[in-house]
């Protein structure tokens, strides 16, 4: 017998994050593991009906490694033309990620993922500015729970426990913390090994309920970018990024820069990212996780960026619908945990200690 929670998942995708229109053409993208959900987002597609363009690959990291590890630099710096078609005619791109290695990719030099970045990212505008919907979401497969340090069944539970909530009730209260930092012009970040602020004037936040990243369940801004200040030390979890956990980064910001990075671990990987282009050195995202249903790091940021009581920064692109001013193939966040020790100012008075907020949000 079928989980039901497929179909309920499929419907919350097609339904509600993207909102399927009759006759779009919709990119699936996904991989074998994930066919369960893709064959049922494929049937709640139809019955809006679209087209389901599905896609399969046999990783999880947007470019095929073995190609991106052999194809001339030449061939990197430029999309595929039926690909730039493809993308550029959509109406509306899913992507289930279901990976049976989520090293896969991390082999590829950091240099040549970030020429394949650049090459995609002119083509992709529409859905990274808000002008075309899109949903990015993960489908449960042992390499999901390895890495979670789970068993496959209490990985299931994770995550549908995390994306079958309440989304209502849970963008309700993320609108009063969205009030909050809405009506701030500087925001203080202090915990350990770090001490940074910056400014949010003009800048409104986006409540991030069931759209386009599920699980949703945070509120993120894109900083005013000359004003970003200070230490920010990622020392509870490793940073995820392209198959890579660079651990214990440290990023110190001047005039909205990182100036000075280093890491406990992979730290040549991070170095080289950060160099992929001009922008890769701005912060592009603050975030506030603020989904119930997550408590704990499974080294998957899709999911840890939204863990209730921690904060994150996305060092390279910003949201252009945000205000976001800085343009960067690069868009990594990093995940800092505020619930031992760290609390949140906003223009000097405490919001939030300990990962509790102190101003009503039931």
């Amino acid at each position: 017998m079928a989980d039901p929670r497929i179909e309920q998942y499929a419907r919350l995708l097609v339904e509600r994050c993207v909102d399927v229109q009759p006759g779009w053409q919709v990119l699936v993208r996904s991989q074998p593991a994930a066919r369960p959900l893709v064959e049922e987002v494929t049937r709640q597609i139809a019955r809006r009906g679209a087209y389901a363009l599905t896609r399969l690959s046999f990783n999880s990291v947007g470019v095929d490694p073995v190609w991106a590890k052999e194809a001339p630099e030449d061939l990197l710096r430029q999309l595929a033309p039926i690909e730039v078609y493809a993308v550029e005619n959509a109406d509306c791109l899913m992507s289930i990620v279901a990976p049976e290695n989520t090293r896969d990719g991390s082999d590829v030099p950091a240099e040549r993922l970030g020429l394949v970045r650049q090459a995609v990212r002119p083509h992709s505008r529409a859905f990274s500015s808000g002008e075309k919907p899109w949903v990015g979401c993960q489908y449960p497969t042992n390499a999901l729970a390895q890495d979670a340090g789970m068993t496959f069944g209490e990985y299931e539970e994770f995550l549908y426990g995390a994306v079958l909530i309440d989304w209502d009730e849970e963008e309700r209260k993320m609108r009063k913390v969205a009030d909050r930092f809405d009506g701030a012009t500087e925001v203080r970040i202090e915990g350990e090994g770090t001490d940074i602020s910056f400014s949010l004037a003009g800048r409104n936040g986006l409540v991030s309920g069931a759209g386009a990243n599920m699980p949703s369940g945070e509120v993120f801004y894109s900083p005013v970018e000359e004003s970003v200040q200070g230490v920010v030390s990622f020392t509870e979890y490793p940073a995820c990024y392209a198959g890579h956990q660079v651990g214990g980064v440290r990023l110190r910001f001047e005039g909205g820069r990182v100036v000075e990075a280093s890491a406990e671990s992979d730290e040549d990987f991070l170095l080289k990212t950060l160099d992929t282009d001009e922008g890769a050195r701005g912060l592009g995202e603050f975030g506030i996780g603020c989904n119930p249903g997550i408590q704990r790091h499974t080294r998957n940021t899709l999911f840890d960026e939204k863990i209730y009581g921690t904060i994150h920064f996305a060092v390279g692109n910003g949201w252009e619908f945000l205000g976001g001013k800085n343009v960067s193939a690069v868009h990594w966040d990093m995940v800092k945990d505020l619930r031992r020790g760290g609390r949140i100012l906003c223009d000097g008075e405490p919001v939030q200690e300990d990962g509790r907020w102190l101003f009503p949000t039931a």
